[in-house]
């Protein structure tokens, strides 16, 4: 299975791979450093970002993120997200994920160990319709073994909380107890897609696909307590999504769920629906009284803000080349 396509851009690479059933993409990226682009009050980084330099990543054997394709495709049809423009979403086989993780991983055979490798299912597809996605990760260390050696490794499970996959609770019961808490020992993460905490807002960027706020909720207080860091409450903020402290904090324990705020992506589908967060990248007044409010309301926050060569060189959530766009940061084509 041949690379058809590999973008350096620069913080990393964009991989279009040969799956089993079409086209995949997998990345390979670095990161700047939680100095540079995180506001974490709760981890000792409390400043105010407005706007992140486009700057050099760390070295991959400090932190290494691959962020890898459940799906060919989605069929969630949010209104934020260019995927869905690749075609549905069928789902990528055990060998296709397994494929995707050791493309990535060649890449840089000079990196025989890191410090921390981050794997996201978040590129193309929804993975909490995909079963394969729980037995891979059962394997990862066994994959990554024979590249860089015994690294700890940090899975992210992203979902939009599907609304008709009967799948959905156990699942996420057998990601949270069985992969986060035991197997890997809090050293795995659980994200959700939230973005606005008014449900017709969300209806409308979900498309009708995603559980109604309160039916999430439900499902997570059945959620066994986090070991290592809580699951996440990923807010995508817009102009106009509404952010509701006190409502979140009625739906979701603090004790057990932290926020994470970013910016709207810059995405073809994001320009042609209208949805931006004005100043995002340039100021963090977007952000401050959001901020305040989920604190306040007992949260831990984590602002996190790309700098323009992530968001431009299409390596940020709801970007897919397959889609038709293609960077607008620098970039070269490396020929295999």
């Amino acid at each position: 299975m041949n690379e058809i396509i590999n973008l350096q851009v620069p913080t990393g690479n964009i991989l279009i791979v040969n799956g089993e059933k079409g086209k995949l993409e997998v990345l390979s990226i670095g990161d700047y450093g939680k100095n540079l682009n995180i506001k974490a009050k709760f981890l000792g980084v409390d400043r105010d970002i407005n706007g992140v330099p486009n700057g050099e990543i760390m070295p991959l054997s400090e932190k290494w993120v691959i962020t890898m394709s459940t799906q060919y495709g989605c069929s969630m049809g949010c209104k934020f997200c260019d995927v869905p423009l690749v075609g549905k979403g069928l789902n990528a086989t055990y060998d296709d994920l397994k494929m995707q993780l050791e493309e990535a991983l060649k890449l840089h055979i000079e990196v025989e160990s890191t410090k921390r490798l981050n794997i996201h299912y978040a590129r193309m597809g929804e993975p909490s319709w995909n079963r394969d996605v729980l037995e891979f990760t059962y394997d990862i260390r066994k994959i990554i073994r024979p590249h860089i050696g015994r690294s700890l490794v940090h899975p992210v499970f992203t979902t939009m909380m599907p609304r008709g996959n009967n799948k959905l609770i156990e699942y996420l019961q057998e990601w949270t107890n069985d992969i986060k808490n035991d197997y890997f020992r809090g050293d795995a993460g659980l994200q959700i897609s939230i973005n606005s905490t008014h449900d017709g807002q969300r209806d409308e960027m979900f498309n009708g696909n995603s559980l109604a706020l309160k039916e999430i909720s439900e499902i997570c207080k059945d959620l066994p307590v986090p070991l290592g860091r809580k699951y996440a409450l990923n807010f995508a903020l817009a102009d106009e999504y509404e952010i509701d402290a006190e409502k979140l904090r009625k739906l979701f324990n603090p004790n057990n769920f932290m926020v994470k705020i970013t910016p709207l992506h810059k995405t073809l589908s994001c320009d042609k629906n209208e949805i931006h967060t004005s100043d995002g990248y340039t100021h963090f007044t977007p952000y401050k009284k959001v901020e305040e409010d989920l604190i306040n309301a007992g949260f831990d926050v984590l602002v996190f803000i790309p700098s323009l060569d992530e968001d431009l060189g299409r390596i940020t959530c709801g970007n897919a080349i397959l889609s038709g766009s293609m960077p607008l940061s620098k970039y070269k084509i490396i020929e295999y």
